[in-house]
């Protein structure tokens, strides 16, 4: 019986050390799976790269940050910089970790193209979604200008060379059958374009951005001769046949002083990127935030009401972040 008793015990108690070893485990086990799919947002630090402080860029990223922050707590630092191909450089670079670029710049740095030959093809960003369209504005005060081919021979400020708007004004040129020795080509930015144009330094000048932008509104107010010109008709026909990212696109009647009618031309799309180190958890967290929060955005900036699941994975040319892909699923919608 004491030998009975004795091998019942035994083994009670191996039966007891197996159940606690494997509680321990299992609890260490989860406990380590949380603490590496939980990140803490309020620690989350990310600067983003916009544009030029008369531009939509700098404006409308400022209200996303601060939507981001509030409704997640991360640290959105906003700063200006010099736009599209800055802002893909910016993060290739581990200095920004978001940034607003055009859809087609965005396409160029993702294949290594026309403004990326040199950099090569880039792979060190991630899609989180379109924001808004940016309007190609061809801005005048001269009123000699009525279509793209009447700017054979004037000075016309094409944007900094090798940005965004440089590669879309040759693109807009070539369809009137222009290059940039047709033209006196001026590289400017929209601050220094419409201050040219004010000083009737220049004759004309492309704008790439959401309207209303500033840098025009500023001169329409101030200038009665100030106005757009239509990139339409045969013009945009042949710009999209040859360069499919681009839709036509109304500017509606009354954006700025004195335009009495909706003025057609081409755009692109504002979107936001991220870098691919940044966590799932975060990209996720700031995707809801912006896309959640549309009417919020919009009150405190027109181009909100542009945001929509439809504008934020339509015509997308490089890879969505997992964190963005995970959110849109979510709402029905894959993404690649």
């Amino acid at each position: 019986m004491k030998k009975f008793f004795a091998l019942a015990l035994a083994i009670l108690m191996v039966l007891s050390m197996v159940a606690c070893g494997n509680t321990a485990e299992t609890t260490e086990t989860t406990e380590t799976t949380e603490t590496v799919e939980t990140v803490d947002l309020s620690k989350v630090k990310m600067t983003m790269g916009t544009g030029g402080t008369a531009g939509t860029y700098y404006a409308f990223g400022g209200v996303v940050g601060q939507q981001i922050t509030a409704s997640t707590g991360m640290g959105i630092n906003v700063v200006s910089t010099d736009g599209s191909k800055a802002n893909i450089l910016g993060i290739d670079a581990g200095d920004y970790q978001l940034g607003t670029v055009q859809s087609d710049v965005m396409a160029y740095a993702a294949a290594g193209t026309r403004s990326f030959e040199a950099e090569g093809a880039l792979d060190s960003f991630r899609v989180v979604g379109g924001l808004y369209a940016e309007a190609v504005q061809l801005i005048t005060v001269d009123p000699t200008i009525e279509t793209i081919a009447d700017l054979a021979g004037k000075k016309v400020s094409i944007g900094a060379a090798g940005s965004g708007v440089y590669f879309n004004a040759v693109d807009v040129l070539a369809a009137a059958g222009l290059t940039e020795e047709d033209i006196q080509p001026q590289y400017q930015s929209f601050a220094d374009s419409a201050d040219a144009l004010k000083d009737g330094k220049i004759d004309a000048a492309f704008i790439v951005a959401g309207a209303p932008t500033p840098a025009i509104t500023e001169l329409c107010t101030t200038n009665a001769n100030a106005r757009l010109v239509p990139i339409d008709g045969e013009f945009a026909e042949k710009l999209m046949a040859d360069c499919p990212f681009y839709t036509t696109y109304d500017v509606p009647a009354g954006t700025y002083a004195n335009q009495d009618a909706d003025v057609t031309t081409v755009t692109v799309k504002a979107t936001l990127i991220v870098s691919t180190d940044a966590s799932e958890d975060a990209v996720y967290a700031l995707t809801a935030a912006i896309f959640d929060n549309a009417e919020a955005i919009t009150a405190a900036h027109a181009k909100g009401a542009e945001l929509s699941l439809e504008n934020a994975t339509s015509g997308m040319t490089a890879p969505f972040h997992a964190g963005a892909a995970k959110y849109f699923a979510e709402k029905g919608i894959t993404v690649e």
